[in-house]
């Protein structure tokens, strides 16, 4: 199979606008033993309409660093800026929807009023709320499921459901905290490739966490590999594999060459220490 490089197959986000862009981050938490360095001097900056996976070990700073970008936790020097905005601007102006690890469902309402329930928040109205609810449902194909209660769907149904609810407000960006870390491989495998078809149809900016080499390899366009605390960039990868991408790909001497130079920068950052 040929890896298509040139602009009919990806455009080059160099040419885009900056939708991220973080400028020698650092974080420092406070605790009962001391002070936990979770980042150190931490620079990137994410073009609009990439998908950009971050992977390291446990404790490196992934999740940290989206929710320093979602403002849900604030650096203790550096600065970042969202679309243009502060991190808090692009909060206060819902500019992101998030995907945690578990969908986080409410099991007493319906799947419908599970998506609706941010569109409430949010003042829309009702009308408006079936509307989307409606488009959203059949983006992640589970139409005919609105009436369902959680427990009624599978796992990964029902991530498919909290993947419709954070972009049932249109947001410009797309923060995904390990989704399908909990799912078997075949269940991820079919997530993976709904996710790819469901970013080119939505064309969003994605941040999107990972333990899984193989996962961050055909997902993304972008590949940042953090160190083990405190949370640094080893190196950003760029994949610029066709976007229309099919599950195929990772046989192939392309795929498995990306596939090793993670294994390298993690292993360059002691991230298989003991």
């Amino acid at each position: 199979m040929n890896i298509v490089t040139d602009a009919t197959a990806i455009a080059n986000p160099s040419s885009r606008r900056i939708a991220v862009d973080v400028a020698e981050v650092s974080l420092t938490f406070d605790t009962a033993d001391g002070k936990v360095e979770a980042l150190s001097d931490v620079s990137l900056q994410i073009a609009a309409g990439e998908f950009v996976s971050f992977i390291g070990p446990s404790g490196c700073g992934k999740t940290t660093m989206l929710r320093v970008i979602a403002d849900l936790q604030q650096p203790t020097s550096g600065h970042l800026s969202v679309n243009g905005m502060t991190a808090e601007q692009a909060r206060l102006a819902r500019a992101y929807g998030y995907v945690f690890q578990a969908p986080a469902l409410f099991p007493w309402r319906t799947i419908e009023a599970n998506l609706k329930l941010p569109l409430q928040i949010m003042g829309y109205s009702e009308s408006d709320q079936t509307i989307l609810a409606k488009r959203y449902l059949e983006l992640v194909n589970l139409t005919g499921f609105a009436r369902k209660f959680p427990w009624q769907l599978s796992g990964g149904m029902q991530q498919r459901v909290s993947i419709a609810r954070a972009l049932s407000f249109d947001p410009a960006l797309l923060l995904m905290d390990e989704p399908f870390g909990a799912l078997d491989e075949i269940v991820r495998d079919h997530l993976n490739a709904q996710l790819l078809e469901l970013w080119g149809k939505t064309n969003k900016t994605v941040l999107f966490v990972t333990h899984s080499i193989p996962e961050a390899v055909f997902l993304s366009t972008k590949i940042v590999v953090m160190s083990p605390r405190p949370g640094r960039i080893i190196d950003i990868i760029d994949c610029n594999f066709p976007r229309d991408r099919t599950l195929e790909i990772r046989e192939t001497p392309e795929f498995m060459a990306i596939a090793q130079r993670v294994r390298t920068g993690l292993r360059a950052g002691h991230s298989y220490d003991e």
